[in-house]
């Protein structure tokens, strides 16, 4: 409409949120969504689209988080409201003991984060680490860092999480090589970070906060009035379950019906004799596949994260009823406060999904690629690959928001510059670790896990910025750091 620059835009766009949340102290959810629409007008588009579009965007990201939300919420205050918190948390202390309960968390967000959304995962474990702060007294602040931190890691790297997945095969990157450095890059990231927020957690005193919309949180019981441990671990790990189950049978599915693929194009090329050879290996490959397939479409509907959490949700409330045997209207009011604190994380995550959004029809992820990159650039190879990688992912992700997005855009952007691993002096999954790690960089406002940090976790929007946003950060240039390393002493080449 007016023709601006998209780094103009996003300039305008960065305004208005932080001066709105931190200068003017607007709800959250007004300043996201003003700035949506105000970001929505100066973008190109029908100017009959551009407040619609907003909506329709908040809506997309509701329908992706909502249901998942709610039922978290739901989860995470029958676990407390049980002892089945309480319960798990003492399993840990007394397994690793109180000074490595922050290990203990950091490692459970790092292997859920693999098969699971890190947005889910942080729903999981925040009953947990509330339970824990209780009862080790460790600092709150602390523990959330390392939980979010671990999941945070292995979300940007390790398929079958999207995100990585989709730059493995951006980049033609074997996805066990994806899984193996992936995991090289992040275990040594992960002990430097959990040193770093040890650092950070003394220098900031944050209490842990009764959360928005929810009542006080229930004494600590004595042990004989918990429930049992099975019962306690259920809500937890049945959807993990669930969720991974799919991922692993939808991976088995899409293997076969690739192996069918380029049998039958082996069998193309080959001769009469060799033919009648492949035929039933061809056979054997396409039942496998069928049987794959049978099965997928099972997993893919009791494996759908809002089914999941669903169950989940109401083996909470049976572990609630057996343990503390509520009336109807206390149960009532158990899950009708557990929702009221969820629809408020709700709207503002959405709203910061229809922000990011907005910035991205702003078209502002080509401006930023022409800017680093440039319209012409010809094949890079060596160390300067991966800083314009990492760059690039940064830049897009800070812009717009979605690490997914990031991952993505930066991957298709860089593809055509890959000529061949010779060519570049490594790997060209090291190019993919620098994208994933870039992709983590600059979380802030515009990005949905940065409200769900905050509103779950019952931070104000600047301990957000100066703890979550500065972790997270950090933990991408460790990372990246780590990348150039291994790139260099294990070059795959």
């Amino acid at each position: 409409m007016f023709g601006l620059n998209p780094l103009v835009i996003l300039g305008v766009g960065v305004a208005v949120v932080i001066g709105m949340i931190v200068v003017l102290r607007i709800n959250a959810f007004v300043a996201l969504i003003t700035a949506a629409i105000v970001v929505s007008f100066l973008a190109p588009g029908a100017g009959a689209e551009k407040v619609s579009r907003v909506a329709y965007e908040f809506g997309r990201t509701a329908g992706k988080i909502g249901i998942v939300i709610a039922m978290a919420a739901v989860i995470g205050r029958c676990l407390i409201e049980s002892g089945a918190a309480d319960r798990i948390v003492r399993m840990f202390v007394r397994l690793l003991g109180e000074k490595r309960c922050t290990v203990s968390l950091m490692s459970s967000g790092f292997v859920l984060s693999i098969p699971v959304f890190f947005d889910t995962v942080f729903y999981l474990l925040l009953p947990l680490a509330r339970s824990m702060h209780r009862h080790t007294k460790k600092s709150y602040l602390l523990l959330i860092l390392a939980m979010g931190a671990g999941a945070s890691i292995t979300h940007s790297l390790v398929p079958p999480t999207p995100g990585p997945l989709l730059i493995a095969g951006a980049l033609g990157i074997d996805i066990g090589t994806m899984i193996g450095i992936g995991l090289l890059v992040a275990v040594p990231t992960a002990i430097v970070i959990l040193l770093f927020i040890g650092a950070l957690a003394k220098r900031m005193a944050i209490p842990m906060r009764p959360l928005e919309g929810s009542r006080a949180e229930p004494a600590t019981l004595s042990d004989d009035k918990l429930p049992g441990l099975l019962w306690s671990l259920m809500p937890i790990v049945l959807p993990v379950l669930m969720i991974s189950a799919n991922t692993v049978v939808k991976g088995l599915a899409d293997r076969a019906d690739q192996t069918v693929v380029e049998l039958n194009a082996a069998a193309a090329a080959a001769t009469d004799s060799a033919v009648a050879e492949m035929t039933a290996a061809i056979e054997a490959a396409a039942e496998r596949a069928a049987t794959y397939e049978k099965a997928s479409g099972v997993t893919a509907v009791f494996g759908d994260a809002n089914f999941a959490m669903l169950v989940a949700a109401a083996f909470a409330i049976v572990v609630l009823w057996r343990q503390r045997r509520p009336s109807r209207d206390e149960l009532a009011k158990v899950i009708e406060s557990s929702l009221m604190s969820g629809g408020v994380i709700i709207l503002i995550t959405s709203a910061g999904g229809a922000f990011g959004k907005m910035l991205e029809a702003a078209q502002i992820g080509p401006a930023i690629t022409k800017m680093v990159v440039g319209e012409t650039a010809g094949p890079i190879a060596g160390m300067p690959m991966l800083v314009i990688a990492f760059f690039v992912a940064f830049l897009i992700k800070f812009a717009q928001g979605s690490s997914t997005v990031s991952m993505i855009a930066t991957s298709g952007i860089l593809a055509p510059l890959i000529v061949s691993k010779e060519a570049l002096g490594f790997h060209p999954v090291y190019v993919a670790t620098a994208i994933g790690f870039g992709a983590q960089c600059g979380n802030w406002m515009n990005d949905s896990g940065f409200w769900i940090f905050a509103k779950m976790s019952g931070l104000t929007e600047v301990e957000t910025l100066k703890t979550w946003t500065v972790t997270v950060s950090t933990l991408a240039i460790i990372g990246f750091l780590f990348t150039l390393l291994f790139a260099n002493i294990l070059p795959l080449v």
